[in-house]
């Protein structure tokens, strides 16, 4: 069969978004275009590699198997140019790291300016969209998880683990009593996030600390949680590394409510050993340091 070799980077593109159109934006390359391509591709290999379900492009068997020996492929060229452009060895170049809102903003956002002054030629994109981003279908460089992956290509090691508390602030506990136990919690305004949009189950914390919990005001983003307890809104579930950085916030429950977490610090195999990932796993495990 003729076989044009840049076919297979359209099929990764389509097998990592799922679906043409983002695909087609990361390549510049038109949508009917990309359709196109699959199509000589699975012709000329005589299979289907994709089946569409709900409007994603999902990978069939012979899919899979296409998908493991592309990325061998991928690495392979991307370490090739590496070698010979130099590039291996360079402080520089582009690095995406898909982390949590929290510990983006909290933890790594006030540390940036210092990394910047150490890797100037280093350009990081902090990728805060609800889910992580996998490294393995090379859709980030790095993730800062809330477990560990199970599959892939991919090297994890913990970067730290973290404590959360029940947060109130003084305004709410100046109009209500505070709670003396678990059990008087269900008679308080709770803040909370949307079930529905719970991306990681590690996030379900009012479920953990007593039954029947349920928040009165909800949001997707820590962030915001923070906000509606320090403004008096209720009482809610924050990292320590969030709610002890507010000096309006009290803790509550001490003794009979301290979750803890994990974050874990995820790369690919192919490109952990890059000098510009391994600037940044080395400021990011600073960074986790601070969590203890």
């Amino acid at each position: 069969m003729t076989f044009d070799w840049d076919d297979l980077r359209i099929f990764l593109a389509v097998a990592r978004a799922r679906r043409v159109a983002p695909a087609a934006r990361a390549l510049g390359i038109d949508p009917t275009t990309i359709g196109r391509r699959l199509a000589r591709l699975q012709d000329g290999l005589g299979a289907p590699l994709f089946e569409t379900i709900g409007g994603e492009r999902r990978l069939t068997e012979r899919g899979q198997t296409l998908l493991a020996h592309a990325e061998t492929i991928e690495s392979a060229a991307l370490a090739a140019v590496g070698e010979v452009s130099g590039e291996a060895a360079r402080l520089s170049g582009h690095v995406r790291l898909s982390v949590s809102e929290g510990f983006a903003t909290w933890i790594l956002a006030p540390a940036l300016p210092d990394f910047h002054r150490a890797n100037p030629a280093i350009q990081l994109d902090l990728i805060t969209a609800s889910g992580f981003l996998n490294p393995s279908r090379r859709e980030a460089d790095i993730a800062v998880m809330l477990a560990r992956p199970r599959s892939g290509r991919l090297v994890a090691a913990k970067l730290g683990d973290y404590r959360l508390r029940l947060y109130a602030s003084h305004a709410y506990l100046a109009a209500r009593t505070a709670p003396g136990s678990v059990a008087d919690l269900a008679g308080h305004d709770l803040i909370g996030y949307v079930p529905e949009f719970i991306y990681s189950p590690e996030l379900d914390y009012l479920g953990e600390i007593g039954a029947g919990l349920e928040p009165v005001a909800r949001s997707t983003s820590i962030n915001v949680q923070h906000r509606m307890i320090a403004t008096g809104a209720g009482i809610g579930i924050l990292p320590a590394f969030i709610g002890e950085r507010d000096a309006g916030l009290v803790p509550l429950l001490a003794d009979a409510v301290e979750l803890r977490r994990s974050f874990w610090l995820v790369t690919h195999s192919d490109t952990r050993q890059l000098p510009r990932i391994e600037a940044v796993v080395r400021w990011l495990r600073a960074c986790g340091a601070s969590l203890a």
